[in-house]
């Protein structure tokens, strides 16, 4: 990214979180709504590669079935966007009271909490995860992530701000060695760590089967509950007509070194659970899978393939 377009994308989020949080709600939702069919009709590489992953998750939908869903996807992550603005200003109260009525399954963080050894809560990349990182601070107290960081540095400073101003602690994901020793720490401390577990970032992460294809996945959760004797709990996130969905799955037992890679594999597959129960919601758009990342992208394919 050149530096003009690294300043631009910072004032792009700039005026997102100063403007957005102003407008009329209704306004606000209209306005995102449009934004997410506009890009998904310009169809660039972004919306092409979701299409292109939403074809695994639902192999039996038509081509305009699957144009439809990509579409409803880029307005779910629309609405991912216009909500992470308008957080901020958004009464609190409130909106744990609303996540908390449609959650299911907080007596499997209550247990791993019970037993002292804190808990590693792994999730996709769905619905609105700071929502519930808000619902969670109220709930248990501060807990600990890891972020990708994001270019420009100055958007990702933003975003750090942002969360840790809902209370988050914020740990970078290029933080090595010494950020794994405070995740260790903060569960050796009864505390809860959440971690978004369906990319593998590094390229060293476990080979999983999802959704019938080869891909990997990171196995960071696995050995911190390994290490620590904290549950691991696999969560998913989705949006609501007026709210969230979520649910907290039963922990994955991690005993033994030899178990790490079943315990992604099972993590994979309740993430596939919930994201074939609710697809739109899935906010993927990269390359995920190994055939993928082995091919052009999707971009110059569709353009090969129509010119």
């Amino acid at each position: 990214m050149s530096s003009l377009s690294q300043h631009a994308s910072d004032l792009a989020y700039a005026a997102g979180w100063r403007l957005v949080r102003r407008l009329p709600a209704g306004l606000a939702t209209a306005a995102f709504g449009l934004a997410a069919d506009f890009a998904t009709r310009r169809r660039g590489p972004g919306v092409l590669q979701l299409r292109r992953n939403l074809a695994r998750v639902v192999p039996q939908a038509g081509a305009q079935e699957l144009d439809e869903l990509t579409r409803q996807a880029m307005r779910s992550y629309a609405r991912y966007w216009q909500e992470a603005f308008r957080l901020p200003t958004m009464d609190v109260n409130s909106v744990r009271g609303r996540f908390q009525s449609a959650l299911t399954g907080m007596e499997n963080l209550d247990a791993a909490l019970g037993e002292g050894n804190g808990a590693v809560v792994v999730l996709p990349h769905m619905g609105n995860w700071d929502v519930a990182g808000l619902w969670l601070v109220g709930y248990a107290g501060s807990f600990t992530t890891v972020v990708e960081r994001l270019r420009p540095d100055s958007v990702y400073r933003r975003f750090v701000a942002f969360r840790e101003s809902l209370g988050f602690e914020i740990l970078p994901a290029s933080g090595g060695t010494g950020s794994f020793r405070l995740l260790l720490r903060r569960l050796r401390e009864n505390k809860v760590v959440c971690l978004v577990g369906d990319r593998d970032l590094t390229g060293s992460g476990v080979p999983v089967e999802f959704f019938g294809e080869r891909t990997t996945m990171p196995a960071g959760a696995a050995r911190l509950a390994l290490s620590t004797g904290a549950a691991l709990l696999p969560a998913g996130c989705w949006f609501t007509d007026d709210g969230w969905g979520t649910r907290i799955h039963p922990r994955i037992r991690v005993t033994s070194r030899s178990e790490v890679p079943a315990a992604v594999q099972a993590t994979a597959d309740i993430f596939a659970g919930d994201i074939a129960a609710h697809p739109a919601d899935w906010h993927m758009l990269q390359k995920l899978w190994t055939a993928d990342l082995d091919e052009p992208a999707p971009a110059v394919a569709e353009e090969a393939a129509t010119g």
